[in-house]
C-alpha cells in the first residue's frame, strides 16, 4: 500500500507539500473489522432494489400484455411503464449527488429509501378512476417515475459512500467489496426479478395475472424497506468527513477544468453499457416467449428468462476478483471486447437460433454475452465513477456519469423496439440489437484502455490529495474543507500511533 501511493503521488501534476500531508492510509483508522465491513453493506445494498425493481417490470410488462392485449400495446403505456423509471432516476442521480456532496452522505441515503418504498408501494396499488385501464397505466407510470428519483439516489449516496467506506478495509480487496455490494447487488435483483413472476405465475395461475403482477411489484418494497435500521445507524465515511465542501464554496470552474474530459469519457462508457444491458434486460422475457411461439405457457417463458439472467451472476462474480488482479480500467475494456466479439457471433448465428428447437442453445450464447457485460462495465463503470475523481466532488461527478448511463438506458429501451419494429422480417428483428450492441462494445473497450486512468487500491486518497494540490495553487483556500469531528478523532489517534 505505501510503495503505491508514493508511486501515485510523485506523478501527481502539482506534487507539493500540501500532497504529501494529505496521502493517509485510510485503512489506519481505529475500527474493526465489522465497523469498516457494515457501512460498505449498508451503503451498497440498496442496489438490489435497482435491480429487482427495474428488472420485474420487463415480467409485469408481459402481464399487462396479456390482460389487456391492444388496449395496452397501442398504448403509449407500453412504452412508458417500462422505461420511465429512468427518467425519474436521472433526476434523483442529479439531486441526491448534489445533496449527498453539500449536506450528507447518509441524510440523502435515508430520505432516497423512503422514497423508494413509498412509490413501490403506490405502484402496486395502482388503480384508474372508475376502474379504467387508462386510469390505471397513468397511475403506474407516474408511481415508477418517482420511484425512478428514490432509485437514483442510490448511486450519488449509496455507491460513493461505499467507495469511500472501502478504503477502510485492507488494500488488495478493496475492488471486490465495492462490487460485491453494488453491481454484484444489482444482478442479484435481476435475477430475482425474474425468479419471482414465474413462482408468482404459478401459484396464481394464468387465470389471475392481474393478482400476480401486483404481487410482483409490492415484493419490491420488502428489499428497501429491511436496510432502513441499517442506514439510520450510519455515520459519514472518514473520506467524507475530510474531503466535504458542505462548509465551503464549491469552485466549479476549477472542477470542470480539472475532471472534465475525464468525466466525458466515464460517462460515455456508462452511456453505451445501460444502453443495451437495460434494454436486453427489460425485453428479455418477451424475447423469449416469441422465440418459444404464442402457444407456450407464461410461466415457461419466464422460466427460461430466470436462466438467461442467472448468467449475470458468474459473470460479475468472477469479476469482482479480477478487478483487483489486473485492475478496474483492463477488466473493464477486456470484459466488453469480449462481449463484442461474443454478439456479433451472436447475431451472425441468429437464423439458426431463433427457433423452439433451439432454445438452449439461444439461452446459453446470450447468457455468456450477458455475463461478459457484467465481468468488464457492469462491475466496473461504478467502480471508475467513484474512484476517478476527489471525495469533495464525488457525489455529483459520479451521479452525473451515472444520470448519462440511464439516459442510455432510456433511449435504449425505445430505440430497441423502434429497431425491432422497422425490421424487414423477424430474423432481422432479432439480429439487429445485438449487432448495435456489439458495434458499441468495440468502442467501449477502444474508450477504456485509451482514455481510462489506472485505477490502483490507494486511488481515494491520492485523488484527494491532488484534487487539493491543484485548488491550492490555483488560489482556493482549502482549510475549510472537512469537518471539526472528523479532525479531532484522527488527529488523536494518529498521536497516538507516534
Amino acid at each position: 500500500m505505501e510503495t503505491q501511493v508514493v508511486a501515485e503521488r510523485s506523478s501527481a501534476p502539482f506534487g507539493s507539500d500540501v500532497a504529501s500531508e494529505r496521502v493517509e492510509d485510510l485503512s489506519a483508522t481505529r475500527k474493526g473489522r465489522w465497523e469498516r465491513l457494515w457501512p460498505v453493506i449498508a451503503c451498497g445494498a440498496g442496489l438490489f432494489s435497482d435491480g429487482y425493481l427495474n428488472g420485474v417490470i420487463g415480467s409485469v410488462n408481459t402481464m399487462l400484455k396479456a390482460i389487456y392485449k391492444t388496449q395496452y400495446t397501442r398504448s403509449s403505456a407500453q412504452q412508458n411503464v417500462a422505461s420511465i423509471t429512468f427518467a425519474g432516476t436521472v433526476v434523483g442521480m442529479l439531486l441526491f449527488g448534489y445533496t449527498s456532496d453539500h449536506y450528507s452522505r447518509k441524510w440523502s441515503l435515508f430520505i432516497s429509501t423512503i422514497i423508494i418504498i413509498v412509490f413501490a408501494a403506490l405502484g402496486t396499488g395502482s388503480y384508474g378512476a372508475g376502474g379504467s385501464a387508462g386510469g390505471l397505466f397513468a397511475a403506474l407510470t407516474a408511481c415508477r417515475f418517482f420511484l425512478g428519483i428514490g432509485i437514483g439516489g442510490e448511486y450519488p449516496a449509496g455507491s460513493v459512500g461505499c467507495a469511500e467506506s472501502t478504503a477502510e478495509l485492507k488494500s488488495g480487496t478493496r475492488n471486490r467489496w465495492f462490487i460485491l455490494f453494488t453491481n454484484v447487488q444489482i444482478d442479484l435483483g435481476f435475477l430475482v426479478a425474474a425468479l419471482v413472476p414465474m413462482i408468482v405465475v404459478l401459484i396464481t395461475t394464468e387465470d389471475h395475472l392481474r393478482v400476480a403482477w401486483r404481487i410482483c411489484l409490492g415484493l419490491g418494497v420488502i428489499p428497501p424497506l429491511s436496510l432502513l435500521w441499517l442506514r439510520l445507524k450510519l455515520t459519514e465515511p472518514e473520506a467524507y468527513k475530510r474531503e466535504t465542501m458542505a462548509n465551503t464554496s464549491t469552485p466549479w470552474l476549477l472542477c470542470l477544468k480539472f475532471y472534465g474530459k475525464r468525466l466525458a469519457v466515464v460517462s460515455t462508457i456508462w452511456f453505451i453499457y445501460d444502453f443495451s444491458a437495460y434494454s436486453f434486460g427489460i425485453y428479455s422475457s418477451a424475447i423469449i416467449a416469441n422465440l418459444l411461439g404464442p402457444d407456450t405457457k407464461l410461466w415457461v417463458s419466464f422460466g427460461w428468462n430466470v436462466l438467461i439472467t442467472f448468467f449475470y451472476m458468474p459473470g460479475c462474480l468472477a469479476g469482482s476478483f479480477v478487478s483487483d488482479w489486473i485492475g478496474p480500467r483492463k477488466t473493464l475494456a477486456y470484459g466488453v471486447l469480449a462481449q463484442g466479439i461474443v454478439g456479433f457471433i451472436m447475431a451472425g448465428c441468429y437464423p439458426y437460433l431463433n427457433k423452439p428447437s433451439a432454445v438452449g442453445g439461444f439461452v446459453v450464447v446470450y447468457g455468456v454475452f450477458l455475463a461478459l457485460g457484467e465481468l468488464g462495465p457492469g462491475n466496473n463503470i461504478g467502480l471508475i465513477a467513484s474512484k476517478t475523481s476527489a471525495t469533495s466532488i464525488r457525489g455529483q461527478y459520479y451521479g452525473i456519469a451515472a444520470a448519462v448511463g440511464k439516459i442510455g438506458a432510456f433511449v435504449g429501451g425505445y430505440v430497441f423496439l423502434i429497431i425491432q419494429a422497422n425490421a424487414p422480417n423477424p430474423t432481422r428483428s432479432g439480429q439487429d440489437p445485438f449487432f448495435v450492441s456489439s458495434a458499441l462494445c468495440i468502442l467501449s473497450a477502444a474508450l477504456a484502455m485509451f482514455l481510462l486512468p489506472h485505477i490502483g487500491q490507494g486511488t481515494i486518497e491520492t485523488k484527494d490529495a491532488k484534487f487539493r494540490a491543484y485548488l491550492t495553487a490555483n488560489g482556493y483556500d482549502t482549510s475549510r474543507m472537512g469537518t471539526a469531528s472528523e479532525s479531532v478523532e484522527n488527529i488523536v489517534y494518529k498521536e497516538e500511533k507516534l
